[in-house]
């Protein structure tokens, strides 16, 4: 996580060249880096895992977005197992999560008289996890050892983002699945 913040402050360094950038909000690539493993959609891990996130966002109405996205984490652990008729030892485990669905969300720039080049918002999420668990070749004990959440999802977003430019714009996203912190390209 200390990477991230250092790597989104020399971002800002290189970028501010650019002065005070318009407000926008819509018409986004937006892409993102969190730490999830711990609950949500994305699973219990029992540990932090890097998740990478990417959404288009384009503007539907006045201050109101839409934005297809798709995220992506792995993890593997091992599992100890063994029973009479097969010899105690660990076993591989591994998941890949693929949360995909359409986030709305709403700028509330005008309402808090906010000025460029701060964006603040309110959000939610809706969608589908895909899920694909993998259990070592020889494993016969409980695949359900690692308990999967529900495959549907809907989460809330608060965020904000700062406008390094009128092209670039750097976000934090505080979410109830995962936040991440990213750059977004207009």
């Amino acid at each position: 996580m200390k990477k991230i913040i250092l790597l989104t402050i020399l971002f800002v360094g290189i970028f501010h060249f650019n002065g005070h950038a318009q407000e926008k909000f819509g018409s986004a690539l937006n892409l993102g880096l969190g730490v999830g493993g711990y609950s949500g959609y994305y699973r219990y891990a029992g540990h932090s895992i890097p998740v990478f996130s990417v959404n288009y966002e384009f503007a539907t109405a006045r201050n109101f977005t839409l934005a297809p996205f798709a995220s992506i984490y792995t993890f593997s652990d091992e599992y100890y197992w063994g029973n009479a008729n097969y010899p105690d030892q660990y076993y591989n485990y591994s998941e890949t999560v693929i949360p995909i669905g359409i986030k709305g969300t709403y700028y509330f720039d005008e309402m808090l008289g906010a000025t460029s080049p701060w964006d603040f918002y309110l959000g939610a999420s809706l969608g589908f996890a895909l899920v694909s668990a993998r259990w070592e070749n020889g494993y016969n004990g409980d695949r359900n050892y690692y308990h999967s959440g529900n495959n549907l999802f809907l989460d809330i977003h608060i965020g904000t983002e700062y406008h390094v430019s009128n092209n670039l714009g750097i976000f934090l996203d505080l979410s109830s699945g995962v936040s991440t912190i990213g750059i977004a390209i207009h």
